[in-house]
């Protein structure tokens, strides 16, 4: 039975346990069916971790962290910590692990399951087979950029100032990522600004040529603003493949097109850096989805999010392509089976708890290995 390595598991709070449970069981289906076995080592980040230690990221995590070969969070925050200071808010574990561990790549695939194509606001032949992604720069930008801060004027009024600004490696270097991923599905990038009024913009745009022209000259790429990126992912979705934007556009951009497949529950993401001298490359995975602290401990959330976070994790930290395949195609055959979770249920389903929604899960990627045997 072969170790691959070490993975760091952050559940975090509202239901990131709960759907990090059902991600155990895949993993034990990983290991008794294929013998990949991972080193799983727990921690605690978000309000969890404020709870215990007075701040929502440890210095020890975030050692963890670094020398894991991959992290999977559940979820941070919640209305429990709503009145905190900013700097440990929930949010603030996320952020800061992002920016110490420098993974400056976030991925965001939006993919339509078969089954869930009416499940979309829009019409089912602009969704239908739809599978894009949107790559956004994650350490830079206006969330991270100084000046930032709110002034007091004086006189009973206040400024607030945030930052954007970005610098020509921090474009190129998740430029790469993004034609590097396109050239594996259809060679198509579309790089998105606001060139038009943000000096920024102007640099992220000649950047991108740049790169474009001297690595990647063989590909496809295009330029639009982040306005009509908006109007054109609701208008025609299905001119895209990869999308590279800025922190900012890409947090809006990325929500956007996740609505598309009818369920934050459903979409993973993935948060990459850069590639150590052994190869290692560090990378945080997590749901899209939030804490959904209303519903958490009541066994009503949908685990498939994090199920197919797990699957990124497969293929981009441990190149197990064939794994991760076989998670997704499981996914999408207990959704043609009829079994929904309350975010995605439809009339004429079958609702079911978390619980219930890994088992089925379990239960597919069983009879496929029967199948191949």
């Amino acid at each position: 039975m072969a170790n691959l390595g070490t993975l760091l598991f952050l559940p975090g709070d509202g239901i990131g346990p709960e759907v990090m449970d059902e991600v155990r069981r895949v993993g034990a289906w990983l290991t008794k069916a294929r013998g990949h076995e991972f080193e799983i080592v727990e921690g605690l980040v978000g309000g969890a971790s404020y709870d215990a230690h007075g701040t929502p990221l440890t210095d020890d995590t975030l050692e963890q962290a670094k020398g894991a070969d991959a992290v999977l969070l559940g979820a941070v925050g919640g209305p429990k910590w709503d009145d905190l200071d900013f700097a440990v808010k929930p949010e603030r574990g996320l952020l800061r692990l992002r920016k110490e561990m420098d993974l400056y790549a976030n991925l965001r695939p939006a993919v339509v399951f078969d089954a869930l194509v009416d499940a979309s606001s829009l019409k089912p032949d602009l969704v239908s087979g739809l599978d894009i992604l949107i790559v956004r720069e994650l350490t830079g930008g206006v969330y991270f950029g100084e000046p930032r801060g709110i002034e007091d004027l004086g006189d009973g009024t206040f400024r607030g100032v945030n930052t954007q600004v970005y610098e020509t490696e921090e474009i190129r270097r998740v430029g790469r990522v993004a034609f590097d991923l396109a050239r594996q599905r259809d060679s198509r990038v579309c790089s998105v600004e606001k060139s038009n009024v943000m000096e920024s913009g102007l640099l992220w745009r000649n950047e991108m040529d740049k790169l474009h022209q001297a690595e990647y000259a063989d590909m496809d790429l295009s330029h639009m603003y982040a306005d009509n990126c908006a109007m054109q992912l609701v208008r025609e979705p299905k001119q895209f493949d990869v999308i590279v934007t800025d922190n900012l556009f890409g947090d809006m951009l990325s929500d956007e097109a996740a609505m598309l497949t009818g369920s934050l529950g459903m979409l993973p993401s993935a948060s990459l850096g850069n590639t150590d001298v052994n190869g290692r490359r560090a990378a945080l995975y997590e749901p899209v989805h939030g804490s959904a602290p209303d519903i958490a401990g009541t066994g009503a959330a949908n685990p498939l999010a994090t199920i197919l976070s797990f699957a990124m994790m497969l293929r981009y930290s441990f190149g197990l392509e064939s794994e991760a395949a076989a998670i997704e195609v499981a996914a999408g055959e207990i959704l043609k089976g009829g079994l929904r979770t309350a975010d995605i249920m439809q009339p004429g389903m079958a609702k079911v708890s978390t619980h219930v929604m890994g088992e089925a899960l379990i239960g597919e990627l069983q009879k496929s290995e029967v199948a191949v045997a």
